[in-house]
């Protein structure tokens, strides 16, 4: 997006809440890849990601500028700075321009024009459809139902686990695992005993995975086996799939996923396993990450058969690896889900 580029390395500094209830904190503003990242100061590492589409201005035309990442939302940020809060407010409003319009069809997801929409609906090419919408999806839109998936899912799983200093650590380990604000690691109290993926970059990991193992190279090694699973087969097919023609169709016209048409689509997340990964793959993930396979073949089965390949093609087998974080921010990870 033409407005998002433009602001791509603008920067200030706000005051953020992470709760209703809690002191404001100085943070660095920053946009991402469809989100606006609220980093650490001195670490410079990422406390938390808001979806563009989702952010509201709570206080329109006040100073200072106070803003949430969605409707309900228990987050705020003030901001003060005018080059910034008139680069956020462009965004928004290029955002919104992008929603449904009367009387209007948004030529660049129609993609081949209405004739070859309305063919596909007439031979009953239901696979074509949503992959063709799939393909033309932009960052913000798909951003934008990963997170309507994500609220779908905590009807399940309740809220993701949060607390000032484990959500520091998940999100460093993010940045370390993939590049700063590509992906969005989440802890979840229930429903999820491995890791699943959605839409716009986050992966849920099991909150077992965190507070069960001495260290945080299983965690590590879920989460870059769960990106595999996300590279093998786009997350949004899934969701399209769950919301049907008439949604996808909608979506494909008018650049919006209605949020009923992602409802129930959490109970099919945890009970869909996703494709299997190779082994190979998943090696060279490891290697490339500096990361030993062990530990993580060993949390999917104690006994090591199953993923015996993964034990003994060890990257660094016989090496000892760069520490992930340091011991106090994985007790801190640890304790994520006992602190709210």
């Amino acid at each position: 997006m033409t407005a998002l580029k433009q602001y791509a390395r603008l920067e200030s500094r706000g005051l953020w809440r992470d709760t209703p209830n809690s002191q404001r904190r100085e943070v660095i503003v920053a946009f991402g890849e469809a989100t606006l990242v609220l980093s650490d100061p001195k670490s410079e590492s990422a406390l938390s990601h808001w979806s563009l589409p989702a952010i509201e201005r709570l206080n329109p035309g006040e100073a200072p500028a106070l803003f949430a990442p969605g409707e309900d939302a228990i987050e705020t940020l003030e901001l003060d700075d005018r080059d910034m809060i008139a680069a956020l407010e462009t965004v928004r409003s290029a955002l919104a321009g992008q929603r449904p319009k009367p009387g209007r069809l948004r030529g660049a997801l129609l993609g081949g024009g209405t004739v070859f929409v309305l063919a596909l609906a007439t031979f009953w090419l239901p696979d074509a459809l949503i992959k063709h919408t799939a393909s033309v999806l932009p960052a913000a839109t798909r951003a934008a139902i990963g997170q309507a998936a994500l609220a779908d899912v905590q009807r399940l799983t309740g809220s993701p686990c949060a607390s000032p200093l484990g959500s520091y650590a998940l999100t460093a380990l993010g940045d370390k695992l993939f590049g700063p604000h590509r992906a969005q690691i989440l802890v979840l109290r229930e429903g999820v005993t491995s890791a699943r993926h959605l839409p716009g970059g986050t992966i849920l990991i099991g909150r077992r995975i965190v507070e069960d193992e001495a260290g945080p190279e299983v965690l590590a090694g879920f989460a870059l086996v769960e990106r595999l699973r996300a590279e093998a087969r786009d997350p949004i097919l899934p969701v399209l799939e769950h919301a049907g023609l008439t949604a996808t169709f909608r979506l494909l016209t008018s650049g919006v996923l209605p949020d009923s048409a992602v409802a129930g689509y959490g109970e099919v997340l945890l009970q869909d396993r996703g494709p299997a990964v190779p082994d190979a793959a998943a090696l060279a993930r490891f290697k490339a990450a500096g990361l030993s396979s062990t530990p993580y073949a060993y949390a999917v089965d104690p006994s090591g058969e199953s993923t015996i390949a993964l034990i003994e093609a060890d990257p660094l087998a016989g090496l000892v690896p760069e520490p992930l974080m340091p011991d106090g921010d994985w007790v801190s990870l640890q304790d994520i889900c006992s602190t709210n």
